[in-house]
């Protein structure tokens, strides 16, 4: 993680010390009014907008020592989105309060503030409703599964729901034990889905989309990005996935030098991962043979065995478009709550 440590006063230095001792395992910066910097400290810059612009977009953190107010007045320019806005808390001189400001759920302030009030032998402050009344916040678990958040609008509403009543929610995965706060259903006014389906099993569905398909790809020599891509969206279109859960791409590694693979991957930043003919070989499962594929690469299918070499269920078959063919798979990965 990186942070940002401010501190205002001399025995807010001392405090402002020990939170970075705890946060240096990362990448670490200590800031003090200019009068005050002593060793370890570099000064807050005038003016201060600017240079508190440039922290806030660096850090995943901002840890204020001193009045919430000051802190409140340094971001309060800087505040956007609460999907992409560090976790910002603050502390009192003394270490006593830690108080999370900003970002509490997806951004982590809520949990850095209790870590540290930990590490202080200090009282975290929590005032987010969902973590007050112990039920289930979608946001933050989302955020600390590395899972999408399709609607913030939506995910607003769950939370707002959940402190009323209980929210149904399914998934194309396994589920581990649900929290409080939710129930396994597919129907209702308001619910949660988790997994690739675009399709929405509740009247308003907050869809969370974790990054667990593999896609395995093949085609024809010189054949361009865009239609390797094109191909990619149809399949996707036509089986009702959503392609914002996709984890990585793989071929054979015949088509290490393929452009048009290579570039459509860096467009859309999937991770490209080649196997050889033996690797895919030795990937166990049914597979639509080809006497073709098997002379041309020496083994019988490419794209199903590439998409199923690291998951554990092929959910689209080899399916061919415009001489690329793409297979589908999805890791069996389960959802956990804890």
């Amino acid at each position: 993680m990186k942070a940002a440590v401010f501190a205002f006063s001399r025995q807010g230095c001392r405090t402002a010390r020990r939170v970075y001792s705890f946060l240096s395992a990362g990448e670490c910066r200590a800031y003090a009014a200019p009068r005050l910097c002593e060793s370890g400290f570099s000064p807050i810059m005038q003016p201060s907008s600017p240079f508190y612009a440039e922290q806030f977009r660096w850090a995943d953190a901002l840890v204020f020592v001193g009045a919430c107010g000051i802190a409140v007045r340094a971001i309060a320019s800087h505040v956007k989105d609460k999907r992409t806005d560090p976790a910002v808390v603050c502390i009192d001189e003394q270490g006593r309060f830690v108080i999370p400001l900003l970002s509490g759920h997806i951004g982590g302030a809520n949990r850095l503030a209790q870590e540290l009030a930990l590490k202080l032998s200090a009282q975290a402050v929590i005032t987010t409703a969902t973590d007050l009344n112990g039920r289930f916040s979608v946001d933050t678990w989302a955020a600390q599964q590395g899972y999408l958040i399709d609607s913030m609008e939506k995910a607003k509403a769950v939370s707002a729901a959940i402190l009323e009543r209980d929210i149904p929610l399914c998934s194309d995965l396994p589920l581990a034990e649900l929290p409080p706060g939710v129930f396994a259903g597919e129907q209702g006014s308001l619910g949660i889905s988790v997994g690739w389906s675009v399709q929405d099993p509740f009247e308003v569905t907050l869809h969370i989309i974790p990054r667990v398909l593999h896609i395995g790809i093949g085609c024809r020599r010189g054949t361009p990005a865009r239609t390797i891509s094109g191909a990619v969206d149809q399949v996707c279109a036509q089986n009702g996935i959503d392609i914002r859960a996709v984890k990585g791409i793989s071929s054979i590694d015949l088509k290490s030098d393929e452009s048009g693979l290579l570039d459509c991957c860096r467009e859309h930043r999937w991770p490209l991962t080649f196997y050889s003919a033996q690797e895919l070989e030795s990937v166990q499962g049914s597979f639509s043979a080809s006497a073709f594929v098997q002379s041309v690469t020496g083994v019988d299918n490419v794209c199903e065995r590439a998409a199923l070499a690291r998951a554990d269920r092929l959910l689209v078959r080899k399916t061919a478009i415009d001489g690329v063919t793409v297979a589908i798979a999805a890791e069996n990965q389960e959802v956990r709550f804890g």
